[in-house]
């Protein structure tokens, strides 16, 4: 028989829910009522092509194959590739301003009164569209030999069925986010596994992109007119590999604006992983400069979304992670191990997690809220050698896959297989905190003129070594309409002085964090009341001595305690298996391209380059070594 905090756990889900814990069912109707009208029209004109009595599609796509980068491209490729690109940019820019209204505001009056959702939808919805078009479009012909076949005479593309099921899984992060609010409460952190489903679908989806043109190159012919050239292919591998690079990366987020929830030495691994994977796989892919190439489109789009959503929108600056050591690293590498993809990806790999680490550490000393310390250094290598050597071996055998060179299966599953491990084990690793015990913090304020009540303050820890060399120390405050992320300064043994006024009324949520070695933990100094959840207010008395407590007790107040444990594990696995699904399918899918697909009409790897063709430098031996 089911116990109490069951069945309230079934009734919440059954009642319309408080602002704290799922979106206002007049909302959720209204989302799935325009979720479901912009479906219909998609099956209407996708029937309507394959029955020949709508021309629209058709049009579209040989207007797409005839102008830009995917000029000369079947129009199956063509079209749902621009789409895909236009669509991924407008969930980019909705994904950072959401995130910034988020950290500035709080949780949302409902998911229809948050402007930054409505790009979010759109540009997911743009990805599944792609994807869907990419399947439909063709007719009358098999889109190249790595096809799917859905009827007698309907055969779609791999890339296609993949960049659908990448939006599709992005878009199931939407209403299964607002059934995870209802049973657990608002997790206002990145990384919630419901919204690590929409980052996670639209990032990968740039996987399933490079395989439709690598299918769209397949089927089109190199010797007629308006084919595409070297120039156009190199431009687009480039743009699809940093395209993959701001994928990567926006699983950063927390760290680029300042708040993250998880310990500092995941930042190291996770610019590692995303550097080594995109920039090897597009070197191998498309040739010599590409590397660069892709850093600096990069660079441009994610540093355009910054200055969107910061000085032009409003809302806050994150900072952009810069990648340049890392793409040269990997093209000084390339220039004695491109004929070797699988040691071009460790070695690059491992270039990045130590090289590549170093710089972005000395990068995060001016750019970053929160500058990396001597606190991580040990760790923090570790960390980015696991993720960029991971991240450079499934570059490689991405590179490869596009090629036509995979390697034979049982090596190729084990080297992904031990990736997979590989990162598995490093977030786990980082995952592991802890809370220092006894641990107390006395803090005098003292007034500070200017709007509403801010105050200067001394804090003393004790006992006086609790805070040794930390990796953060600071006061923060957030959702209180603006960030205030500022270091503690030591004044003596023990004793810190805050750096700049903090704020200390109205909605903002006032904290000391301290993050040492495992320990993430956070004292609060002001916290409003919140009805909605039954949270009293915390005032910022003068003096107040508090002790040190889990952080996340303070930053994600919104959680709910009276919920079974085993609800929390039984979601955690249906997400992770829809991961694991996605992540495993495009796995499939670069395979499946490989191994049907001749490698004479894809050329060596390093080869393409601005001015050249495939297959006229750096070639790689049928088996990858």
């Amino acid at each position: 028989m089911w116990d109490e905090r069951t069945q309230h756990a079934l009734r919440v889900i059954a009642e319309e829910a408080p602002p704290a814990g799922g979106a206002a069912l007049d909302q959720v109707l209204i989302a799935t009522g325009g979720a479901g009208a912009l479906t219909a029209v998609l099956l209407v004109l996708g029937a309507g092509h394959r029955t020949g009595r709508i021309a629209l599609l058709g049009r579209l796509a040989a207007a797409a194959a005839s102008r830009g980068p995917s000029r000369g491209m079947p129009g199956w490729a063509a079209l749902p590739m621009m789409v895909a690109f236009w669509s991924l940019l407008t969930a980019l820019l909705g994904m950072y301003w959401d995130i910034s209204l988020h950290i500035t505001q709080g949780r949302d009056e409902g998911p229809l009164a948050n402007l930054a959702h409505y790009p979010i939808l759109i540009g997911l919805f743009g990805i599944f569209t792609a994807g869907v078009l990419a399947m439909t479009l063709p007719k009358g012909e098999r889109p190249g030999p790595a096809s799917l076949r859905i009827t007698r005479d309907w055969h779609a593309p791999t890339g296609g069925a993949l960049l659908a099921g990448a939006g599709f899984y992005a878009l199931l992060g939407f209403p299964l986010d607002d059934v995870w609010h209802r049973i657990f409460g608002q997790d206002v952190t990145l990384w919630g596994p419901t919204h690590l489903m929409l980052i996670g679908g639209a990032g990968l989806s740039l996987v399933a992109m490079m395989v439709l043109e690598r299918e769209g190159r397949l089927a089109s012919a190199p010797d007629v007119p308006g084919a595409p050239g070297g120039r156009l292919r190199y431009v687009r591998r480039v743009m699809s590999g940093g395209g993959l690079l701001i994928g990567l990366s926006v699983f950063q987020a927390e760290f680029d604006f300042g708040v993250p929830q998880f310990r500092l030495v995941f930042q190291p691994l996770l610019i590692a992983m995303a550097a080594a994977c995109a920039l090897v796989a597009v070197r191998l892919w498309a040739g010599r400069g590409a590397a660069l190439g892709a850093a600096a489109f990069y660079l441009l789009v994610r540093g355009g979304v910054s200055v969107l959503v910061g000085p032009v929108i409003g809302e806050l600056w994150a900072a952009v992670p810069m990648y340049l050591a890392e793409a040269i690293l990997i093209e000084l590498a390339a220039l004695a191990l491109a004929r070797r993809p699988l040691l071009l990806g460790a070695v690059g790999g491992l270039l990045v997690g130590t090289v590549g680490f170093a710089a972005e550490y000395a990068w995060t000393q001016v750019a970053f809220r929160l500058p990396w310390s001597g606190d991580i250094l040990a760790e923090g290598t570790l960390m980015a050698v696991t993720g960029g050597l991971a991240g450079g071996v499934c570059g490689a055998l991405l590179a490869l896959g596009l090629q036509g060179r995979m390697p034979r299966p049982a090596v190729a599953r084990t080297l992904f297989a031990a990736a997979l491990a590989a990162v598995a084990a490093a977030v786990a690793n980082g995952l592991l905190t802890t809370v220092p015990t006894g641990v107390q913090a006395t803090v005098d304020l003292r007034p500070a003129p200017g709007a509403g009540r801010t105050a200067h303050a001394t804090v003393t820890l004790r006992p006086a070594g609790a805070a040794d060399a930390p990796a953060w120390l600071t006061i923060t405050g957030w959702q209180g309409g603006d960030l205030h992320v500022h270091p503690l300064r030591r004044i003596g043994n023990g004793v810190y002085r805050t750096s700049e006024p903090m704020p200390l009324d109205g909605t903002w949520k006032t904290m000391i964090r301290l993050h040492d070695g495992r320990s993430l933990a956070a004292v609060p100094i002001y916290l409003p009341a919140d009805p909605a959840i039954d949270a009293p207010a915390v005032p910022a008395t003068d003096p107040l001595t508090r002790p040190v407590q889990t952080e996340r007790a303070i930053l994600q107040r919104e959680l709910k305690d009276d919920v079974p444990g085993w609800w929390w594990a039984a979601a955690s696995a249906v997400v992770l298996a829809c991961t694991l699904t996605l992540v495993i399918s495009l796995g499939w899918g670069v395979n499946r391209v490989s191994r049907r697909s001749p490698a004479a009409l894809s050329g060596p790897a390093g080869t393409a380059g601005p001015a050249g063709t495939e297959g006229a430098a750096d070639p790689v031996p049928q088996t990858a070594r």
